[in-house]
């Protein structure tokens, strides 16, 4: 069976309902987090649980955590979120954008926020909260360019869908801006049965592209980039990390990492949603917090990562942040363009 990278989450949660009377047994104060995957040590998923916690005290709900581990459980866990009388239902990971259709039909009540993901078909009940990611992948590319010795760099992929080329074309696409003779590798994919939790497939993917000449690696394979972090040790090379801050894993190994603030995200979402202000397809970049680089962070000296000696790329970097964010620069969206 195929892991999902992100361990998609649900969540749920129940906000300004009228007040329970005795025919009401389900609270209507709750927000209920359920991963289809055991959250175990996978940090995307812990951060989710956090996002959730912190939303749940900010309004004086509850928060309860429902682990699932296939696509037949997390249906299930979608359905017993909404049947425990949870005002909105929300999940993380595109994954889920088969499955809410046939649930928010039979649930019309139950509002349900999709993160990162969104539907085919528009429904009345169903928002979605997307991440920007190309731009700070782009963010991403510009440093690779501007400190590679090589003059040539590459990605791995946990696998070859439009949703992970976000990270790799947008990336491409900065470093070509920032620095033109750059030099691309062909990408280069984990596959296999568990794409986003093989070290051992990513470390060897990674060495095809150390073999080629790469010396600057994106390594975008969620619970693999440990593998791309150890290849790269031993091939003389830096890698990006993604989701958080990875640089502490493998010190003088990892230049930066791209972060999705899942945590922001899941907060504002759900803010906006509870006051009527969120759209039903909305994106977090750059502007929002949404996404970023330690390198944007003013305690950069303190995240471990290899460009907080580097003040100079720093500062392109933050010139180049500025200039998304304010609409100078335009990145496309690479999904969108599959």
């Amino acid at each position: 069976m195929m892991t999902s990278r992100y361990g998609p989450l649900v969540l749920a949660l129940t906000i300004g309902l009228a007040p329970i009377t005795p025919a009401q047994c389900e609270p209507s104060n709750l927000i209920v987090y359920v991963s289809p995957d055991p959250i175990g040590v996978n940090d995307f998923l812990k951060m989710g649980k956090t996002g959730i916690e912190a939303a749940a005290a900010k309004i004086g709900a509850q928060a309860r955590t429902y682990e699932a581990s296939d696509p037949t459980t997390r249906k299930q866990n979608l359905v017993a979120a909404a049947r425990d009388g949870a005002d909105i239902v929300v999940m993380l990971g595109f994954e889920f954008s088969d499955l809410i259709g046939e649930v928010a039909e039979r649930y019309p009540q139950t509002k349900f926020l999709i993160i990162e993901s969104c539907t085919k078909n528009q429904y009345p009940n169903v928002w979605c909260s997307g991440f920007r990611s190309y731009e700070g992948a782009y963010l991403a590319g510009v440093e690779m360019a501007l400190t590679s010795q090589t003059g040539k760099i590459g990605a791995v992929l946990a696998m070859d869908i439009p949703y992970l080329h976000r990270w790799s074309d947008a990336a491409y696409e900065g470093a070509k801006a920032a620095r033109p003779d750059i030099e691309i590798a062909a990408t280069r994919y984990v596959g296999g049965a568990n794409p986003f939790s093989d070290p051992v497939r990513a470390e060897q993917q990674t060495r095809f592209l150390l073999n080629d000449g790469v010396d600057r690696l994106f390594a975008v394979t969620a619970g693999g980039n440990a593998g791309v972090f150890k290849a790269a040790k031993g091939g003389g090379a830096l890698a990006v990390g993604t989701d958080i801050n990875q640089c502490p894993q493998a010190p003088g190994i990892i230049l930066d990492s791209m972060e999705l603030n899942v945590e922001s995200v899941i907060g504002q979402s759900i803010e906006k949603l509870i006051a009527g202000q969120l759209d039903h397809n909305a994106t977090f970049g750059l502007r929002e917090d949404g996404v970023g680089v330690l390198a944007l962070q003013q305690n950069v000296d303190k995240s471990g990562c290899v460009i907080s000696t580097i003040p100079a790329v720093i500062a392109k970097v933050k010139q180049t942040k500025e200039a998304i964010a304010g609409g100078e620069i335009l990145i496309a969206d690479p999904m969108k363009q599959q």
